[in-house]
């Protein structure tokens, strides 16, 4: 069936000329390459590379034109505007594709970008789907200490943050590593800190702690003057208001207080710390 080529780029041979284009396939099972998208001097019988697609009356129908995505890839797309049921994706084509809410991992908006691939659904149409997890690779160069980028393509409370190394490779940021505030479509930058057996990656937004020190030490001392020269808490606060306060673990946050504690830049008083 001429449907079987939905979502993806394939030559056909032309077997009709119209006023309105051409009609490409077999003389049993053809599609319409609308007027537009002919190549100019294209006689009968010549092969075609075109892609195939639903139109607005979700009638198949052939471009010339490659999309942004096609069946079997991963490719991270932005949101051209939402509706009534979910957002619609710039993929290059003259029709946007549907991203239903039910296939998105977090609410998006226009302007947004997201990590998809793309499907067929249950009426023969091609959609995309931020469900990704299953189609991500395990087979990555990386290995630990390396240093890699990617995108967030879902969150979890109790997993930590879901990311593509490469928009192809499946890596999660654990919950214990998980410091500031991050959204699903955000690129991170990170460092494998584990590979797993199965071949996924563990990351790390932090450096290794005597890298990571010397920045951890200039936060804390931005977030003192920020807070007019005394912070009001010290290093035997609740590890919550230093993570919500500073984005560090408390043994970050004590490891940068030590180093600027040897260096005589703060004082430690009996509930806060100041600027010497």
């Amino acid at each position: 069936m001429m449907e079987k080529g939905l979502g993806k780029i394939q030559t056909l041979m032309v077997v009709k000329k119209v006023e309105f284009g051409v009609y490409l396939g077999t003389e049993k099972e053809r599609v319409l390459l609308p007027k537009k998208q002919v190549p100019k001097d294209i006689e009968v019988g010549d092969p075609i590379e075109v892609f195939l697609y639903k139109d607005s009356s979700d009638r198949l129908i052939a471009t010339t034109k490659h999309p942004k995505i096609v069946l079997g890839e991963l490719k991270v797309l932005k949101v051209a505007d939402t509706g009534k049921v979910g957002a619609f994706l710039d993929w290059g084509l003259e029709k946007d594709l549907l991203l239903p809410f039910k296939e998105q991992t977090a609410k998006v908006k226009k302007g947004d970008s997201c990590l998809v691939s793309l499907y067929v659904d249950k009426s023969k149409r091609l959609c995309a789907t931020m469900r990704v997890y299953g189609k991500l690779r395990t087979n990555s160069p990386y290995k630990k200490d390396d240093h890699v980028a990617g995108i967030i393509y879902d969150k979890s409370d109790n997993f930590g943050l879901f990311v593509a190394v490469d928009n192809q490779y499946s890596a999660l940021i654990p919950k214990r590593e998980v410091y500031g505030s991050y959204r699903v479509g955000d690129r991170v930058e990170a460092r494998v800190t584990e590979v797993k057996p199965d071949g996924k990656l563990d990351l790390s937004v932090r450096e290794k702690a005597f890298i990571q020190m010397d920045a951890d030490a200039e936060k804390v001392l931005e977030a003192i003057d920020n807070f007019g020269g005394e912070l009001p808490f010290n290093d035997k606060a609740d590890p919550e208001i230093i993570k919500r306060e500073l984005g560090l673990s408390k043994n970050a946050f004590k490891r940068a207080v030590g180093r600027l504690l040897k260096e005589r830049k703060i004082e430690i008083k009996e509930k806060t710390i100041a600027i010497r």
